[in-house]
């Protein structure tokens, strides 16, 4: 979905740095040499925004990246498999999904 242009990644450099730090955990067991692979194509496909500090940080100060970047690109929503690290009050009226519902509404499914 990445390659074919189904959406538009939003980073910075700590988000970057974040999925370099995660894509290489022993536990998802990925070649080294892909996790290059892709976080190169990234870096060459995503929009890179410069942000603003949350005025209220999110419980999980590592994730006030995402937030901030979803803020500042006007994105739709933002995809996290920790949606309780995005409580609403915190969210600025940015939409959080969960990889799961995301890909259901790619596909047309309603849940």
């Amino acid at each position: 979905m990445l390659t074919a242009g189904v959406f538009v990644v939003c980073i910075d450099s700590r988000i970057l740095l974040e999925y370099d730090e995660v894509l290489r955990r022993p536990k998802f067991r990925i070649d080294p040499a892909n996790v290059d692979i892709l976080l190169e194509y990234i870096e060459n496909v995503a929009e890179v925004y410069t942000t603003v500090p949350l005025a209220r940080p999110l419980p999980d100060e590592d994730d006030n990246p995402f937030l901030e970047v979803a803020l500042a690109s006007g994105a739709s929503f933002l995809i996290s498999g920790n949606l309780k690290h995005f409580p609403r009050q915190h969210r600025q009226g940015v939409a959080v999904l969960s990889p799961k519902l995301f890909l259901e509404q790619c596909r047309g499914r309603k849940t």
